[in-house]
């Protein structure tokens, strides 16, 4: 009940009909940004954030929330139309949402793929209405050992759950670690990796690092990659509609499997891409029809665009209770929040309840009005595709430059800018995650502070960090967490020498 009448505050806090404007623009600007390859979700909302500087927390943060769940919705558009992910989450759904718009039914796909991401993301609120304010109320017992603990599982799970090689995501964030140590120490006062130079004493700002590797980086990648748009015309009317929201009732075991899925890896730090893969893989390995997948199923579309939007809203879950991004779009808010003052934790749903509150409200209004954008512009948006690429990047990366110059007003951030632009370009075609760099950077500094303080608390002494159930069950964790890889490998090898029993006649 304290839940409902806190959400009921937030849609007073909604109310604001400038909140709701913002909600549209953010919308509109977000499916822009996902039907538009080389950018995304992550990417939007940091070369967006220094739009924001001058409204209120609030306005700002359901605006760039509104821009991350257009882009959720808008990277559909192009898997269905161009077989192009807009998305690295829609690459799944390129597997049956192409096939059937080379069928004719590509209005069937997208209405499809907008109401699974509807559901997912309904199913995800719920969970983050509900649970929210239990973890933060936990979290409260939390100290700086304790939180040091939680700093450390996030970046050891990167590490054990990854897709990616642990060295390449150990390099990565050790990276991110050194940047995040760029410019004064906070706690004794000394320089530190400045080199003499002036400019470094404030550090590398993660605006201007994070617009740097998600915008500029994934531009120069694209144009190397040279793509041509070449699709499949969509119109969705309201028949379409009706009669592809009669057929998916069947699918129900589907979109909440997918639900599930979701909220487990957004929650963790998983992300959105890899619930996508996870959710269409089930399906196709518990539906009727799974033979048929990757020839145009329509459970092959809701399964992977169900899980995606579940995670990419879930992921807001530790961001808020505990400071802990469960995405690099999460992480980029979290940065957001820090630029205004805010304090991500659990003290954030005691001193600014009409912040956390209103957020929550915006997201189950954000959804229904993203829907309904979605499905009302989805022509406008497949034109805009067809608009060459040589015009598109350059506008790009001008806004970019814009957005880093803002923050400071500063020349020399827009060559940081392009320098951080450059190392996300080599990142990718070397093969090594950004998102683990981009937590380090965020989370570095708060890690390090955590740490200090329980060792001054402690007088050195490590034991702190075992001193109590609480934190001594994260700390083993996050350890067994960043020697999985390790132990999963030692138990194969152990599988694989296990001798054979002989068999008895």
């Amino acid at each position: 009940m304290e839940a409902l009448s806190s959400l009921i505050h937030g849609f007073g806090v909604l109310a604001d009909p400038m909140n709701i404007l913002y909600m549209f623009i953010g919308i509109f600007l977000g499916v822009l940004i996902g039907v538009l390859p080389g950018l995304g979700g992550a990417n939007g909302v940091a070369i967006l954030l220094p739009l924001t500087f001058s409204m209120s927390p609030v306005s700002a943060i359901i605006m760039l929330s509104s821009i991350y769940w257009g882009a959720l919705f808008g990277g559909a558009i192009t898997s269905i139309l161009f077989n192009i992910p807009g998305e690295p989450w829609s690459v799944a759904t390129t597997f049956d949402g192409y096939p059937l718009a080379q069928k004719g039914r590509a209005g069937e796909a997208l209405a499809t793929a907008f109401t699974g991401s509807f559901f997912g993301a309904f199913v995800a609120t719920l969970l983050l209405t509900f649970l929210a304010p239990l973890i933060a109320r936990f979290a409260l017992q939390f100290g700086p050992a304790e939180f040091f603990a939680v700093y450390l599982l996030t970046f050891c799970s990167f590490v054990g759950m990854g897709k990616e090689s642990p060295f390449k995501v150990i390099a990565a964030m050790m990276l991110g670690f050194a940047l995040a140590a760029v410019g004064l120490d906070t706690v004794t006062g000394q320089l530190r990796m400045t080199f003499g130079t002036t400019e470094l004493l404030r550090g590398f700002d993660f605006l201007v690092a994070v617009i740097g590797l998600f915008g500029v980086g994934e531009i120069l990648l694209t144009m190397e990659e040279g793509l041509a748009f070449k699709g499949k015309t969509a119109k969705i009317n309201l028949r379409v509609v009706i009669e592809t929201w009669k057929e998916l009732p069947k699918y129900w075991l589907t979109a909440i499997r997918g639900s599930i899925v979701g909220c487990w890896m957004g929650i963790t730090p998983g992300g959105a891409t890899p619930a996508s893969f996870m959710s269409y893989g089930l399906a196709k390995r518990f539906s009727k029809s799974g033979h048929k997948f990757g020839t145009g199923e329509i459970e092959g579309v809701l399964a992977p665009e169900t899980a995606a939007h579940a995670a990419g809203t879930s992921a807001l879950l530790p961001m808020l209770t505990l400071g802990i991004p469960g995405s690099p779009t999460a992480a980029v808010l979290l940065g957001g929040l820090l630029i205004w003052g805010l304090q991500p934790g659990p003290l954030l749903f005691v001193e600014q309840k009409d912040f956390v509150w209103g957020l929550i409200a915006s997201i189950y209004l954000g959804n229904i009005a993203g829907l309904i954008v979605v499905l009302t512009t989805v022509p406008l948006f497949a034109a805009i595709l067809r608009v060459p690429f040589s015009i598109i990047a350059p506008i790009i990366l001008v806004i970019c430059a814009v957005g880093a110059y803002t923050v400071h007003n500063a020349l020399l951030d827009i060559s940081v800018m392009l320098v951080f632009g450059v190392l996300g370009y080599i990142f990718k075609k070397l093969g090594y995650p950004l998102a683990p760099l981009v937590l380090a950077l965020v989370l570095g500094d708060m890690a390090e502070s955590s740490f200090r303080q329980a060792m001054l608390l402690s007088q050195g002494s490590m034991a702190i960090f075992w001193s109590n159930w609480l934190v001594g069950s994260i700390v083993t964790l996050a350890l067994l967490m960043l020697f999985w890889p390790l132990i999963s490998l030692a138990l194969g090898k152990l599988r694989t020498k296990a001798p054979a029993v002989p068999q008895t006649e």
